[in-house]
């Protein structure tokens, strides 16, 4: 795999046009966490997905990480699927944690993961990490688009610092 500037472009025009497939995903998998956790979590349109698409692609370094990603996933095939379930869990896991930025969202999307794992199923004709992607992409962003009650406000564990900056 070769990544360049144009590749790179190329990607976040696909995962742009992906948002028929993946906002369903996003939103089923806010309903099913949503249920878990009995909470109310805020659906995702496609303009919103697009957006981040674009934000996540903005920061370079993040980018050519998801196109990379992407791309290995997209592709990823292992003969008789079982022997690669690891490698694709891993990639999707990584995929969907660096889509949702630093900790402890990254973390809290690799869980996610799991969760729209279970809900995607490429067709038999589809790569092994095909499924993958899917998953990861809708665990990523929704995990990082707003909807959650618990983000909407200040941590109430933020400490200020003291008047000496100690």
């Amino acid at each position: 795999m070769r990544l360049t500037p144009a590749r790179v472009r190329d990607e976040r025009d696909r995962l742009r046009d992906r948002a028929d497939v993946v906002v369903p995903l996003v939103n089923e998998t806010r309903g099913t966490l949503s249920d878990l956790f009995g909470t109310d979590v805020a659906r995702v349109t496609a303009d919103q997905y697009r957006a981040e698409v674009d934000a996540v692609f903005a920061d370079g370094d993040r980018a050519v990480n998801v196109a990379a990603l992407c791309g290995l996933l997209r592709k990823l095939d292992v003969q008789g699927d079982y022997p690669g379930f690891v490698v694709d869990e891993l990639l999707g896991r990584r995929l969907a944690a660096t889509l949702a930025g630093g900790q402890p969202l990254a973390l809290l999307a690799e869980a996610t993961f799991h969760v729209a794992d279970a809900h995607t199923h490429g067709d038999a004709d589809d790569p092994a990490g095909a499924d993958d992607l899917d998953a990861a992409l809708a665990a990523g962003f929704q995990t990082r688009l707003p909807g959650w009650s618990w983000r909407e406000s200040d941590s109430p564990f933020s400490v200020e610092p003291t008047a000496d900056g100690e």
